[in-house]
């Protein structure tokens, strides 16, 4: 489980309850049904009316890829790169097709074989930085789903309490209960823009971060890739997909060939 995303959500609501309680409040004071209903309906259908069913099957799996720890390692896959490069310059790129049975990621594989098969660099680099964009965009996507949620629902939480204060003011029998009333018809409004900030633009940016870190791995592979392909040294190939990375992580990976 990726922890901080959890633990942000923990932090954020504590903050607000610790809040409430340091200046005398009542939780249960915040507790409104009704409020709920309208910002969970009313961004619920904003959303659905806003995407594609296709888009929306897959928020379930969104989630779990927002609340689950991907972890790429960089180091591991540029050293694999390096041995291929390695493996290519001193048998020939056709034995790398031995190799295709021991690559998890079908990205790699994809171009492993691309070049096996002698197919044109400038078509190798066109179809995978086609699958680059669409995982991209694809993921993109998926964010907005979230994004929108997070726009939708502080909006609902006004219209909430809007209708809270239409409610209350056309219906005033009791001016010692005028105060309270209202205070309870601003709850939606609190929902509605503690949801937006502390689950679903979280969220979003969450995807946002995981999707830069997979292009960034793609990038790689379709680097490393190409140099192999042009029969680059295989300590060259490894300096240029090092490149890609942070100085603190590039020293990690060592280059001995």
């Amino acid at each position: 489980m990726d922890i901080t995303t959890v633990l942000g959500v923990l932090i954020a609501v504590g903050g607000l309850c610790a809040g409430i309680l340091l200046e005398g409040g009542n939780l249960i004071a915040y507790v409104g049904f009704s409020a709920f209903v309208i910002i969970a309906g009313g961004t619920t259908g904003a959303v659905v009316g806003s995407h594609s069913v296709h888009a929306l099957m897959n928020v379930p799996r969104l989630l779990i890829i927002a609340l689950t720890q991907t972890h790429y390692d960089i180091a591991s896959i540029i050293t694999m790169i390096g041995n291929f490069s390695d493996k290519a310059r001193r048998e020939g790129i056709l034995s790398l097709e031995a190799e295709l049975s021991k690559i998890n990621d079908e990205f790699l594989k994809l171009g492993i074989q691309l070049i096996v098969d002698g197919t044109d660099p400038a078509l190798v680099r066109d179809i995978l930085e086609t699958k680059i964009a669409n995982i991209e965009d694809r993921h993109h996507h998926g964010a907005k789903i979230f994004e929108d949620a997070g726009g939708f629902s502080p909006t609902m939480g006004i219209i909430g309490t809007v209708l809270g204060l239409i409610s209350v003011l056309s219906n005033i029998t009791n001016a010692a209960e005028l105060a309270k009333s209202i205070a309870l018809a601003f709850i939606a409004t609190l929902y509605g823009v503690g949801a937006a900030n502390i689950l679903w633009i979280p969220l979003a940016n969450k995807l946002k971060s995981k999707n830069k870190q997979e292009i960034l791995i793609k990038s790689i592979m379709l680097e490393g890739i190409l140099s192999i392909e042009a029969g680059d040294n295989p300590r060259i190939a490894v300096q240029k997909l090092k490149a890609f990375l942070a100085q603190s992580e590039a020293g990690k990976i060592q280059s001995d060939k």
